[in-house]
């Protein structure tokens, strides 16, 4: 007791820059969050003009330059301290805020864990500052002549927290993730002229410009006819923004952009919102696209919630989400797109009617020939007489009357002749299993299942599951061996990808070349394929490598497996062949043979069966109840 009285006193203040390192693990996570953090602030700065430029997917540099407000001296290094904004003063602007940044962390956090160069000019100062900055220690401070604005490098990112650094990814992923910030924030903003280069090569040049031509910029050509406007005005919330066609919903939730007051958020309860109002017309499993801007009171809202400020609390969300959910609704219909009754179809189809210049319009003529005698004899129409110019003397009978007839006299048939008829065709269930594909007795249900006698009764084969199962057990031993075949194309074609399926293919691209692909980076988010897998046959490459990432990214947020295992999975599922194909007594025979080669034939990718087998117990408990 007496010893524990003596104790010294062990609860000490942390120094500021291992707090600012503590700090770092919850707002720097990776490289795309110091991206996000910094091209916040350049927007905040009022820049209309941002360059990103990387370096290694940002693990080696990071720099930011705008033509912002810049900063004077003071501010350039009380940016570096914990808890310094601008944004702020008071405790009551944490519920009037319209900035992007507000709690004065990520500039302390970056410093911490990386070697930062910032210079920055205000517009009325002659010289600018230059502050370098490594572990949260200023190295110097000097008066600079630089462009107004201002230019962040963040070198070496978490070169002081090797753990951290261990736990970076490969960087055509790390690539992926900033990719993905850069987009959201350059939707946010589609006034401001935004760059990205990457390694010396330009990967976005996107000018100021509409919304709708920043989603085009972004994401494709191609979606120009995807986009249906959505705009609603109440007294709760101001929303607009677009929503893409149900027909091009995707097998992934990667299109879908949330932004409150210009910032970008993730809520699972207004999406909800927008996939009700898509209820009956999008497929299983299928999400659209979606751009929408939200404009709400801030004082309704509260977005202090997590330091990456992707989560925010509402007010009234019910009624966001039925105004949500109504007018992307009434849009769709507005369009065509869904089924409505509109009483006032003025307003809704106006656009669609073009005024012509009063000169062009012509009055509509009538041309009839005055000779025409109806009653008259045409010979050369006498070869189709018709029925009701038939005389009453004339007994020859009808097409029609033929086929009343013919239906007559089925119905008095005897049922004797139908049984002969399923007599012919049943499989004697005496006969032993054949072994011998050529003496095999198949039937396809359907043009979905193969139906195949068995000793103890018959098993019906799911064909698709079937070929699924062949093709990824291929696929994957191709991926082990490097020994996929190509079938080259007789003329090579060049797919262009938005950045983020790039990158991803990028990735990939080893793996992608051991399955058969022949395919070669060509400048700008465009590979060209000269070549196919064998297996696969003839089909349209766009669509392929399309649906390849679209299945990769699909069993990435579902399923835990690994790289490859992923990409056997999406290429065997696209590969495959459908339900309501037709197949051929041979082609079933060899689909039934390379399934019961695989090492297991009996479960399918989503792991349910593929086959099901009926005994002759079963056949006979029906039969006799």
């Amino acid at each position: 007791m007496g010893d524990f009285l003596y104790m010294p006193d062990i609860i000490q203040l942390l120094p500021d820059s291992v707090a600012n390192q503590i700090a770092a693990g919850e707002v720097v996570q990776r490289p795309a969050s110091a991206v996000k953090e910094l091209v916040e602030n350049s927007i905040d700065a009022g820049a209309d003009k941002i360059q990103l430029i990387l370096k290694d997917a940002g693990k080696s540099l990071i720099q930011v330059i705008d033509n912002g407000c810049g900063m004077s001296v003071t501010d350039a290094r009380m940016s570096f301290e914990r808890h310094a904004t601008s944004k702020i003063r008071k405790a009551d602007d944490l519920f009037a805020i319209r900035t992007m940044g507000f709690r004065g962390e990520a500039m302390a956090s970056i410093a911490a864990i990386s070697h930062v160069e910032l210079k920055t000019r205000r517009h009325n100062d002659e010289l600018g500052t230059c502050i370098n900055i490594e572990g949260s220690e200023v190295v110097s401070q000097q008066p600079c002549s630089v462009n107004t604005g201002t230019s962040i490098c963040v070198r070496n990112l978490f070169y002081n927290t090797p753990a951290r650094r261990n736990f970076l990814k490969s960087n055509p992923v790390e690539m992926r993730h900033i990719v993905d910030e850069f987009q959201r924030v350059s939707l946010a903003h589609p006034e401001i002229f935004f760059t990205l280069h990457h390694d010396g090569e330009e990967v976005y040049h996107l000018p100021a410009t509409s919304l709708k031509q920043r989603i085009i910029h972004l994401f494709g050509n191609n979606y120009n006819q995807r986009l249906v406007p959505v705009e609603e005005d109440t007294s709760i919330i101001k929303l607009r923004g677009y929503v893409g066609k149900p027909e091009f919903a995707r097998r992934t939730r990667g299109e879908q952009f949330f932004f409150v007051n210009n910032r970008y958020i993730r809520d699972a309860y207004l999406n909800h919102a927008v996939l009700a109002a898509f209820e009956e017309l999008l497929p299983d499993e299928s999400f659209p696209l979606y751009v929408l801007f939200i404009d709400i009171d801030p004082s309704k809202i509260d977005i202090n919630v997590h330091p990456t400020k992707t989560e925010i609390k509402y007010q009234d969300e019910k009624s966001i989400y039925a105004i949500i959910r109504s007018a992307v609704k009434r849009s769709l219909g507005k369009y065509n797109i869904t089924p409505t009754l509109d009483f006032d179809q003025e307003n809704s189809i106006g656009h669609l009617i073009t005024q012509k210049p009063t000169d062009e319009i012509v009055q509509p003529t009538i041309s009839f020939n005055p000779d025409f005698n109806p009653f008259a004899n045409d010979t050369k129409g006498a070869d189709r007489e018709l029925p009701f110019l038939r005389s009453a003397g004339d007994h020859r009978k009808t097409p029609v009357q033929q086929n009343w007839e013919m239906l007559y006299e089925i119905g008095k048939r005897e049922n004797t002749q139908q049984h002969e008829i399923h007599a012919d065709r049943t499989i004697s269930v005496e006969d032993d299993e054949v072994s011998k594909p050529s003496e095999r007795q198949l039937f396809q249900v359907h043009n979905r299942y193969i139906l195949s006698q068995i000793k103890s009764g018959f098993m019906l084969i799911n064909q698709q599951a079937a070929h699924e199962r062949i093709l990824y057990e291929r696929f994957l031993q191709q991926l082990d061996t490097h020994s996929g075949l190509s079938q080259q194309s007789l003329f090579p074609q060049t797919v262009t990808l938005n950045g983020a399926d790039f990158e991803l293919l990028r990735e990939l691209l080893p793996d992608v070349r051991a399955l058969g692909f022949d395919i070669r980076e060509f400048g700008k988010n465009t590979v060209v394929v000269e070549g196919i897998p064998a297996d696969l046959g003839n089909v349209n490459e766009h669509s392929l490598l399309e649906h390849l990432l679209e299945g990769f990214k699909n069993n990435l947020s579902i399923l835990k497996v690994d790289k490859r295992d992923n990409l056997a999975r999406s290429l065997a599922r696209n590969a495959a062949t459908k339900i309501g194909v037709r197949l051929s007594l041979e082609e079933m025979n060899l689909l039934i043979d390379q399934l019961f080669a695989c090492q297991m034939p009996n479960i399918a990718l989503n792991g349910k069966p593929i086959i099901s087998t009926f005994t002759l117990n079963e056949l006979a408990d029906r039969f006799e109840k």
